[in-house]
């Protein structure tokens, strides 16, 4: 077996995931009361209990998703001795990758995040936007009326989806555009807060650098594959290049994952953190790749690996 762990992104948040987890795992457990003590709040207690609307905040939700991609990570861990041969993770979830390809202990991504989540509050509020994905059509005529709205691709998740960024009149703009283009099944406002990974998010990108400059970031163990190049580092500098260019930059994360099965010819791709929008979107990039999710008490006993 040649397995990538992949890590979940913002959106895939729920109220209650993970406490399973840490009911039937003392590792998952640990990770929940770490992340309290290094907070120093009760994070928890969010994750665990709610209410929705203050887990769905940037500043909260990262953490939050975070920790419990990680708690899931050790309860898998605590069961199975498994390598994988790379690591990669949607935006937020680039975070999980990388310490879980030992590029930096669990505190220092944990403090990162709990930085970006509340820089990209504030870009919310400063500069308002939001998404919009789009369901077939020619990424090229896609990225065309982009271009002549002014408008960015966040992500390039899968064949047959892009997710649009910016200003809301530009994206409504767009979306009346894109309807009438060939092979565009729909377009689908997204609930979010902000435009990510788009220009309006560059402040907050930038402002994050200095904390990605002094944390302890070293090369990892394993390659992980960047959103923002689908490309792995070559030094802890690009590391954290790639941590600050992904806020504003596209994910690019059809192309890592291709990159991973050229590559290293992965043949598994395992996802921890709530839901399963990752395994949904490997199985459209590459319907060959085995896909199994750690997301509960539930899916991680119900695992077999070969």
């Amino acid at each position: 077996m040649k397995a990538i762990f992949i890590f979940s992104g913002q959106g895939a948040q729920s109220v209650g995931m993970g406490r399973d987890l840490a009911g039937v795992s003392a590792a998952a457990q640990r990770i929940f009361a770490e992340a309290d003590r290094i907070l120093d709040r009760k994070l928890s207690d969010l994750i665990f209990n709610g209410p929705i609307e203050e887990l769905t905040r940037s500043t909260n939700c990262q953490t939050a998703i975070y920790t419990m991609s990680c708690a899931a990570l050790a309860a898998f861990r605590e069961k199975f001795d498994l390598q994988p041969v790379a690591c990669a993770g949607l935006s937020l979830g680039e975070y999980g990758a990388l310490y879980a390809a030992g590029a930096f202990d669990f505190g220092t991504g944990l403090k990162l995040l709990d930085r970006r989540g509340a820089l990209m509050d504030e870009a919310c509020e400063k500069f308002p936007g939001t998404m919009a994905s789009v369901l077939g059509g020619d990424p090229a005529v896609i990225e065309s009326v982009c271009r002549e709205i002014d408008l960015d691709v966040a992500n390039y998740n899968c064949p047959g989806q892009l997710v649009l960024s910016g200003p809301r009149e530009k994206i409504e703009l767009a979306a009346a555009q894109l309807k009438e283009k060939e092979g565009v099944r729909k377009v689908v406002p997204l609930t979010v807060a902000g435009g990510f990974h788009s220009r309006l998010m560059r402040e907050a990108g930038e402002k994050l650098r200095p904390a990605l400059a002094a944390a302890g970031i070293t090369m990892p163990q394993v390659p992980v594959y960047h959103n923002y190049t689908a490309k792995v580092s070559g030094t802890a500098e690009e590391i954290r290049d790639a941590l600050a260019e992904q806020v504003s930059g596209s994910v690019r994360w059809e192309e890592c994952l291709r990159h991973a099965i050229s590559d290293l010819g992965v043949d598994t791709a395992i996802e921890f953190g709530p839901g399963n929008v990752l395994t949904g979107l490997v199985k459209r990039i590459d319907p060959a790749i085995v896909r199994i999710n750690v997301n509960s008490a539930e899916t991680l006993s119900q695992i077999v690996l070969n």
